[in-house]
């Protein structure tokens, strides 16, 4: 009988220890992007297709989450995008100037992000507000979309 309890007891501490390395690598991953989201200067590259701009990528559970901020660290607008579909997230100054499209449209617009499935452009405003639009389009990519920084 001790030997079967033994045997059970090792099974329950493996399975815990398991259980514990899956909570952690998870909890990692969800403080990375909320220790970022949001933030002025997050703690990642900046991959903006503009010098006018700062942008910032974040990936959690296959979306990515795209933010822009301006060059003083002003966040202004943020998207999450998967599977051809982009949302809006109520994050920056401009999170009410965010539109989505399959394609962009404004041509006086810069873009500001491009990485083949979704591009973000910007377009100041008379009132001094940024609009932004995210275009989801497939056959978008960086030299078709204009990115690559300085562009």
């Amino acid at each position: 009988m001790s030997r079967i309890q033994g045997s059970l007891a090792r099974k329950l501490a493996l399975a815990g220890l398991i259980a514990a390395g899956t909570i952690s690598s998870a909890f990692a991953q969800t403080s990375a992007l909320s220790s970022g989201l949001g933030q002025s200067w997050p703690n990642a590259a900046d991959v903006s297709a503009s010098p006018q701009w700062h942008v910032y990528v974040f990936t959690l559970h296959g979306i990515k989450y795209v933010q822009i901020n301006d060059l003083n660290g002003t966040v202004h607008a943020a998207i999450g995008t998967a599977a051809g579909t982009v949302i809006v997230l109520p994050v920056g100054v401009d999170a009410g100037n965010v539109t989505t499209s399959q394609v962009l449209t404004n041509t006086a617009a810069t873009i500001v992000y491009s990485d083949g499935t979704v591009s973000i452009s910007a377009m100041p405003q008379s009132d001094g507000s940024t609009a932004f639009n995210a275009a989801t389009n497939s056959q978008c990519n960086i030299s078709s979309c204009g990115g690559g920084r300085g562009n």
